[in-house]
Protein backbone atom coordinates (compact mmCIF):
# COMPACT_ATOMS: atom_id res chain seq x y z
CA UNK A 1 0.00 0.00 0.00
CA UNK A 2 0.83 3.74 -0.56
CA UNK A 3 4.73 3.50 -0.71
CA UNK A 4 6.63 5.50 1.90
CA UNK A 5 4.82 8.72 3.27
CA UNK A 6 7.73 10.90 3.64
CA UNK A 7 8.76 11.07 0.08
CA UNK A 8 8.60 14.10 -1.15
CA UNK A 9 7.45 14.85 -4.83
CA UNK A 10 9.96 17.22 -6.72
CA UNK A 11 9.15 16.54 -10.06
CA UNK A 12 5.86 17.17 -10.81
CA UNK A 13 4.31 20.76 -12.47
CA UNK A 14 6.33 23.88 -12.69
CA UNK A 15 8.51 25.34 -10.30
CA UNK A 16 6.49 28.32 -8.61
CA UNK A 17 8.33 31.60 -8.11
CA UNK A 18 8.05 32.69 -4.56
CA UNK A 19 8.80 35.92 -3.30
CA UNK A 20 12.31 36.61 -2.30
CA UNK A 21 12.04 40.18 -0.70
CA UNK A 22 14.54 39.12 1.47
CA UNK A 23 15.80 41.69 4.61
CA UNK A 24 19.62 40.07 4.39
CA UNK A 25 21.75 40.65 6.93
CA UNK A 26 24.40 43.55 5.51
CA UNK A 27 27.13 44.41 8.28
CA UNK A 28 26.90 46.60 11.23
CA UNK A 29 28.53 50.51 11.06
CA UNK A 30 30.64 48.94 13.96
CA UNK A 31 31.71 45.78 15.37
CA UNK A 32 30.35 46.55 18.90
CA UNK A 33 26.38 47.20 16.66
CA UNK A 34 26.78 43.84 14.73
CA UNK A 35 23.64 41.47 16.47
CA UNK A 36 23.29 40.18 13.47
CA UNK A 37 23.58 35.91 13.56
CA UNK A 38 27.35 34.60 11.74
CA UNK A 39 24.96 32.80 9.54
CA UNK A 40 21.60 34.18 8.01
CA UNK A 41 19.23 30.94 7.13
CA UNK A 42 16.25 31.62 4.82
CA UNK A 43 14.00 28.82 4.02
CA UNK A 44 12.63 29.46 0.94
CA UNK A 45 10.17 26.66 0.71
CA UNK A 46 10.54 23.76 3.49
CA UNK A 47 13.12 21.79 1.43
CA UNK A 48 15.24 24.84 0.40
CA UNK A 49 17.39 26.70 2.75
CA UNK A 50 19.68 30.10 1.39
CA UNK A 51 22.22 31.02 3.58
CA UNK A 52 24.44 33.81 3.97
CA UNK A 53 27.69 34.82 6.00
CA UNK A 54 27.68 38.00 7.76
CA UNK A 55 29.57 40.73 6.56
CA UNK A 56 31.09 41.10 10.19
CA UNK A 57 32.92 37.75 10.26
CA UNK A 58 34.02 38.05 6.55
CA UNK A 59 33.54 41.43 4.39
CA UNK A 60 32.97 39.33 0.83
CA UNK A 61 29.45 37.93 2.84
CA UNK A 62 28.63 34.88 0.49
CA UNK A 63 25.80 32.96 0.09
CA UNK A 64 25.59 29.22 0.22
CA UNK A 65 22.51 26.84 -0.63
CA UNK A 66 21.27 24.08 0.99
CA UNK A 67 19.04 21.70 -0.82
CA UNK A 68 17.23 17.99 0.49
CA UNK A 69 16.20 15.67 -1.79
CA UNK A 70 14.86 12.22 -0.94
CA UNK A 71 17.81 10.03 -0.31
CA UNK A 72 20.90 13.02 0.15
CA UNK A 73 21.38 16.98 0.45
CA UNK A 74 23.68 19.07 -1.35
CA UNK A 75 25.38 22.42 0.39
CA UNK A 76 26.21 24.40 -2.45
CA UNK A 77 30.12 26.33 -1.15
CA UNK A 78 31.38 26.44 1.92
CA UNK A 79 31.68 30.44 2.46
CA UNK A 80 34.90 32.18 3.82
CA UNK A 81 35.85 31.71 6.51
CA UNK A 82 37.87 27.85 7.85
CA UNK A 83 37.02 28.56 11.59
CA UNK A 84 33.98 27.05 13.20
CA UNK A 85 34.14 29.39 16.03
CA UNK A 86 33.98 32.36 14.17
CA UNK A 87 31.98 30.65 10.90
CA UNK A 88 29.34 27.51 12.68
CA UNK A 89 28.44 26.69 9.22
CA UNK A 90 28.52 22.85 9.54
CA UNK A 91 26.71 23.58 13.19
CA UNK A 92 24.25 25.26 10.63
CA UNK A 93 23.67 22.68 8.17
CA UNK A 94 23.70 19.98 10.95
CA UNK A 95 20.91 21.66 12.51
CA UNK A 96 18.89 21.89 9.63
CA UNK A 97 18.95 18.79 8.64
CA UNK A 98 18.42 16.52 11.77
CA UNK A 99 15.24 19.46 11.48
CA UNK A 100 14.66 18.28 8.14
CA UNK A 101 14.58 14.57 9.02
CA UNK A 102 12.78 14.97 11.98
CA UNK A 103 9.67 16.30 9.51
CA UNK A 104 10.46 13.77 6.64
CA UNK A 105 12.46 10.18 8.49
CA UNK A 106 14.86 8.35 7.08
CA UNK A 107 18.07 6.06 7.54
CA UNK A 108 21.31 7.02 5.84
CA UNK A 109 20.96 10.29 4.45
CA UNK A 110 23.92 11.73 3.24
CA UNK A 111 25.41 15.02 2.82
CA UNK A 112 26.91 16.09 -1.01
CA UNK A 113 29.29 19.03 -0.78
CA UNK A 114 29.28 20.99 -3.83
CA UNK A 115 30.80 24.47 -5.42
CA UNK A 116 30.51 27.03 -7.71
CA UNK A 117 34.19 27.66 -8.14
CA UNK A 118 37.53 27.58 -6.34
CA UNK A 119 37.91 31.34 -5.25
CA UNK A 120 38.85 30.94 -1.56
CA UNK A 121 35.57 32.56 -0.18
CA UNK A 122 33.60 29.91 -1.42
CA UNK A 123 35.55 26.80 0.09
CA UNK A 124 37.00 28.01 3.20
CA UNK A 125 34.40 26.37 5.35
CA UNK A 126 34.87 23.02 2.99
CA UNK A 127 37.41 21.73 6.56
CA UNK A 128 34.18 21.70 8.86
CA UNK A 129 32.82 18.96 6.07
CA UNK A 130 35.79 16.65 5.88
CA UNK A 131 35.23 14.11 8.69
CA UNK A 132 31.57 14.33 8.84
CA UNK A 133 29.93 11.27 8.25
CA UNK A 134 28.01 10.29 5.01
CA UNK A 135 29.48 13.37 3.85
CA UNK A 136 31.47 13.79 0.43
CA UNK A 137 33.05 17.02 -0.27
CA UNK A 138 33.69 17.60 -4.18
CA UNK A 139 36.55 19.48 -4.39
CA UNK A 140 36.48 22.76 -6.31
CA UNK A 141 39.35 22.81 -8.42
CA UNK A 142 39.29 22.11 -11.82
CA UNK A 143 40.62 18.84 -12.16
CA UNK A 144 38.66 17.37 -8.91
CA UNK A 145 35.31 18.78 -10.19
CA UNK A 146 35.63 18.03 -13.75
CA UNK A 147 36.07 14.52 -12.98
CA UNK A 148 33.26 14.65 -10.79
CA UNK A 149 30.58 15.84 -13.08
CA UNK A 150 32.49 13.79 -15.96
CA UNK A 151 33.50 17.42 -17.78
CA UNK A 152 36.37 16.03 -18.44
CA UNK A 153 35.52 14.01 -21.65
CA UNK A 154 32.77 16.35 -22.63
CA UNK A 155 32.75 20.13 -21.09
CA UNK A 156 29.81 20.95 -22.83
CA UNK A 157 27.25 18.01 -21.01
CA UNK A 158 24.72 18.64 -18.90
CA UNK A 159 25.74 16.70 -15.53
CA UNK A 160 22.98 15.86 -13.30
CA UNK A 161 23.16 15.14 -9.51
CA UNK A 162 20.16 12.92 -8.34
CA UNK A 163 19.50 14.05 -4.63
CA UNK A 164 16.57 11.29 -4.83
CA UNK A 165 13.76 12.55 -7.09
CA UNK A 166 15.24 15.93 -6.84
CA UNK A 167 18.03 16.28 -9.77
CA UNK A 168 20.48 19.32 -10.02
CA UNK A 169 21.68 20.02 -13.31
CA UNK A 170 24.88 21.16 -13.84
CA UNK A 171 26.87 23.24 -16.14
CA UNK A 172 30.49 24.37 -17.20
CA UNK A 173 30.38 27.86 -17.27
CA UNK A 174 34.35 29.57 -17.35
CA UNK A 175 34.39 33.10 -17.34
CA UNK A 176 34.97 34.14 -14.16
CA UNK A 177 37.16 31.17 -13.19
CA UNK A 178 38.29 28.29 -15.13
CA UNK A 179 36.55 26.05 -12.40
CA UNK A 180 32.98 27.52 -12.70
CA UNK A 181 29.88 25.58 -12.32
CA UNK A 182 26.22 26.42 -12.23
CA UNK A 183 23.71 24.48 -10.78
CA UNK A 184 20.13 24.37 -11.98
CA UNK A 185 17.59 23.29 -9.25
CA UNK A 186 13.64 22.22 -11.48
CA UNK A 187 12.35 21.97 -8.08
CA UNK A 188 12.71 25.66 -7.25
CA UNK A 189 13.92 26.94 -10.49
CA UNK A 190 16.99 28.23 -9.48
CA UNK A 191 19.78 29.07 -11.25
CA UNK A 192 22.79 29.13 -9.02
CA UNK A 193 25.66 30.77 -10.75
CA UNK A 194 27.82 31.37 -8.09
CA UNK A 195 30.33 35.00 -9.07
CA UNK A 196 29.41 34.19 -12.86
CA UNK A 197 26.41 36.41 -12.39
CA UNK A 198 25.40 38.13 -9.42
CA UNK A 199 24.39 42.10 -8.76
CA UNK A 200 28.32 43.44 -8.45
CA UNK A 201 31.50 43.58 -10.13
CA UNK A 202 31.42 41.05 -12.74
CA UNK A 203 35.69 39.78 -12.71
CA UNK A 204 35.92 38.07 -16.61
CA UNK A 205 37.62 37.09 -18.97
CA UNK A 206 36.09 38.23 -21.88
CA UNK A 207 35.99 35.72 -24.73
CA UNK A 208 35.51 32.97 -22.38
CA UNK A 209 32.57 34.82 -20.08
CA UNK A 210 30.69 35.69 -23.50
CA UNK A 211 30.69 31.99 -24.33
CA UNK A 212 29.24 31.27 -21.03
CA UNK A 213 26.41 33.92 -20.93
CA UNK A 214 25.59 32.23 -24.58
CA UNK A 215 25.24 29.15 -22.98
CA UNK A 216 23.07 30.37 -19.79
CA UNK A 217 20.63 31.80 -22.03
CA UNK A 218 20.33 28.87 -24.04
CA UNK A 219 19.66 26.82 -20.81
CA UNK A 220 16.90 29.06 -19.79
CA UNK A 221 15.18 29.21 -22.74
CA UNK A 222 14.54 25.42 -22.33
CA UNK A 223 13.96 25.81 -18.81
CA UNK A 224 11.46 27.68 -16.60
CA UNK A 225 14.31 29.88 -14.38
CA UNK A 226 12.47 31.32 -11.49
CA UNK A 227 15.56 33.18 -9.96
CA UNK A 228 19.07 33.35 -10.77
CA UNK A 229 20.86 33.44 -7.36
CA UNK A 230 24.51 34.55 -7.57
CA UNK A 231 26.78 34.21 -4.52
CA UNK A 232 27.42 38.01 -3.61
CA UNK A 233 25.70 41.38 -3.46
CA UNK A 234 27.82 44.46 -4.10
CA UNK A 235 25.72 47.22 -6.01
CA UNK A 236 24.00 49.72 -4.68
CA UNK A 237 20.03 50.55 -4.80
CA UNK A 238 21.79 53.72 -6.86
CA UNK A 239 21.88 52.43 -10.57
CA UNK A 240 25.74 51.56 -11.79
CA UNK A 241 27.15 52.28 -7.93
CA UNK A 242 28.96 49.47 -5.89
CA UNK A 243 30.07 49.24 -2.63
CA UNK A 244 33.87 49.24 -2.61
CA UNK A 245 35.81 46.62 -1.59
CA UNK A 246 36.31 45.35 2.06
CA UNK A 247 33.14 47.32 2.81
CA UNK A 248 31.56 45.63 6.01
CA UNK A 249 28.30 47.68 5.91
CA UNK A 250 25.40 47.71 2.69
CA UNK A 251 22.52 48.93 4.21
CA UNK A 252 21.28 50.23 0.77
CA UNK A 253 21.20 46.23 -1.16
CA UNK A 254 19.41 45.77 -4.44
CA UNK A 255 17.92 42.24 -4.01
CA UNK A 256 20.07 38.98 -4.58
CA UNK A 257 18.16 37.69 -7.41
CA UNK A 258 18.31 38.55 -10.82
CA UNK A 259 16.00 37.69 -13.63
CA UNK A 260 16.53 36.29 -17.57
CA UNK A 261 15.79 39.00 -18.70
CA UNK A 262 19.27 40.77 -17.00
CA UNK A 263 21.33 37.66 -18.48
CA UNK A 264 20.56 39.02 -21.95
CA UNK A 265 21.76 42.50 -20.40
CA UNK A 266 24.89 41.51 -19.76
CA UNK A 267 25.44 39.51 -23.48
CA UNK A 268 24.55 42.92 -24.45
CA UNK A 269 26.56 44.81 -22.42
CA UNK A 270 30.04 42.40 -23.30
CA UNK A 271 29.17 43.30 -27.00
CA UNK A 272 29.02 47.29 -26.52
CA UNK A 273 32.09 47.05 -24.60
CA UNK A 274 33.85 45.04 -27.22
CA UNK A 275 37.86 44.93 -26.54
CA UNK A 276 38.40 47.77 -24.28
CA UNK A 277 39.79 46.46 -20.95
CA UNK A 278 38.75 48.17 -17.46
CA UNK A 279 35.68 48.81 -15.62
CA UNK A 280 32.58 49.09 -17.38
CA UNK A 281 29.51 49.94 -15.27
CA UNK A 282 25.86 49.50 -16.40
CA UNK A 283 22.65 49.43 -13.83
CA UNK A 284 22.75 46.33 -12.20
CA UNK A 285 26.27 45.14 -13.03
CA UNK A 286 29.96 45.83 -13.14
CA UNK A 287 32.08 44.65 -15.76
CA UNK A 288 35.59 44.30 -15.33
CA UNK A 289 37.80 42.47 -17.93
Amino acid sequence: MGGNPHQVDFGSGEPEARALDVRWIHGSPSAKHNTDPDIQVHAYDEHTFILRQNKAVNYEAPFLFLIFGNTGAALVDTGATESAEFFPLRRVVDDLIERWLAEHPRNDYPLLVLHTHAHGDHIAGDAQFTDRPHTTVVQADLNSAWEYFGFADDPDRVARVDLGGRVLECLVTPGHHEAAVTYYDPHTGFLLTGDTVYPGRLYVDRAAFSRTINRLIAFAETRPVTHILGCHIEMTNEPRVDYPIRTTYQPDEPPLQMTVSQLHDIRDAIEEIGDRPGRHAFPGFIIVC
